[in-house]
């Protein structure tokens, strides 16, 4: 193993090692040459990064998306690492808040590829606010999205591989901040709780039809698709690395090869289990509290005042 102790400063910290370059995989060449991989979100971000490490190991890729523009940025994208070039993807618009558009991307699926023996629920909703200025409307919205969606495309999977008699795997990209609370994403940080809840039950309930569920949380591993309000909160951070215990971010294919194990024939004992890749940095604690600086002033936002219609 190399020694990649030799950029230590002066107190002896190095941090994490590097990952080896993109293009690189812990399993063989061709380990899920014969499955077919479906990542909702898959046209942008980390969902696109996770698609691309499964196309490298020769799935068949379906990546879903309310979007036309992110589909055609994750074909072009996953046509760069298929061998064929991209005759092994189709790109299928999709709401995954609808139980019917769910269950037509499937069936479009199931009909160029045959079942799907993977699924990958990356899509969510989320944008910081502070809980008093969100409206029901937004509220709604993320949660109709990260979890009411996560769980309708996982229960169309869990149908159609229950019928068929067919083993299969469910990968859920959950948030640290299911554990810990999420002040500022108080919608996001509720809905990826019951994500992380949804998945150890029905790893339970699907483990005997031979349908592992587990869940992937990403820590900061920055992208050019990000959100430009998170990306923003990510600008005022003036040294990122130092911010993480490991000394850098996360690189997105580490989020596509935690994924792409997860699904492979060495993870089948693995089910209900949520794995995070951060490098530690949700479990940073300090030995003494900074001072406490409201969401509010965080965020640059006024004083609270009431609005006209409270309801609202």
């Amino acid at each position: 193993m190399p020694d990649d102790a030799t950029m230590s400063d002066d107190r002896g910290l190095i941090g994490l090692p590097a990952p080896p370059p993109i293009g690189e995989s812990a399993l063989p060449e061709g380990a899920f040459e014969a499955a077919t991989v479906v990542v909702t979100g898959g046209g942008t971000g980390l969902g696109k990064a996770v698609a691309v490490e499964f196309a490298r190991l020769g799935a068949n890729l379906v990546i879903a998306s309310r979007s036309s523009e992110h589909l055609a940025d994750g074909a072009a994208a996953l046509a760069e690492v298929d061998r064929t070039g991209g005759e092994r993807v189709l790109a299928v618009e999709c709401d995954i808040r609808d139980a019917g558009s769910v269950a037509a991307m499937f069936s479009a699926a199931e009909q160029r590829f045959g079942l799907p023996d993977v699924l990958v629920n990356n899509a969510a909703a989320n944008f910081p606010v502070p809980a008093e200025d969100m409206s029901p409307n937004a509220w709604r919205t993320v949660v109709d999205i990260t979890l009411t969606g996560t769980y309708l495309c996982a229960r169309e999977f869990g149908r159609r591989h229950i019928a068929a008699r067919r083993p299969g795997s469910i990968i859920n990209i959950g948030a640290s901040y299911a554990w810990t609370g999420g002040p500022g994403f108080a919608h996001s940080a509720a809905a990826k709780a019951g994500v992380k809840n949804l998945t150890e039950s029905l790893a339970v309930e699907w483990g005997p039809y031979g349908i592992q569920v587990n869940g992937l949380v990403p820590g900061l591993m920055p992208h050019e698709d990000m959100t430009a309000d998170i990306r923003g909160n990510l600008d005022n951070t003036s040294d990122k690395d130092a911010c993480q215990p490991a000394l850098r971010v996360g690189q997105r294919h580490e989020l596509g090869w935690a994924a792409t194990f997860l699904a492979s024939p060495y993870a089948r004992f693995i089910s209900g289990h949520t794995l995070v890749v951060d490098g530690a940095n949700w479990q940073r604690r300090s030995l003494t509290n900074p001072s406490v600086v409201p969401i509010r002033e965080q965020m640059g936002r006024d004083p609270f005042v009431l609005p006209d219609h409270p309801g609202g």
